[in-house]
């Protein structure tokens, strides 16, 4: 059995959760992925429940979940924050404490250094 690797921090992998409207998901994604900020991007629809401003809100968005190099993580938050059209967007940055080899190069070799 194939075991999962660890990464490391100082050169390790972190994945990106953003919540953007349905209408600017796909245009987000390719310019990060144009930038090489990021490898992959999935796109996944949600309905979103939130407080915002003392009212209840029920938004269809889009879940953007994005994987990078952690060192690539305060420049894609700053890209991310200077494109995206929430007044305070959800952009939450989540360790990769482990994973396939394979895929973990991958994502090294795909992003920028």
């Amino acid at each position: 059995m194939e075991t999962m690797q660890q990464a490391e921090p100082a050169t390790g992998m972190c994945v990106i959760w953003s919540t953007v409207p349905p209408s600017r998901s796909e245009d987000l994604a390719k310019r990060l992925l144009d930038k090489e900020l990021v490898a992959c991007v999935n796109i996944t629809p949600v309905r979103s429940l939130y407080r915002w401003k003392g009212e209840a809100c029920d938004d269809r968005e889009h879940l953007l979940i994005m994987k990078t190099k952690k060192s690539l993580a305060d420049l894609v938050i700053r890209e991310l924050k200077g494109m995206h059209p929430y007044e305070v967007p959800e952009i939450i940055v989540l360790p990769v404490i482990a994973g396939h080899p394979p895929y973990l190069a991958w994502v090294q070799e795909e992003t920028r250094d």
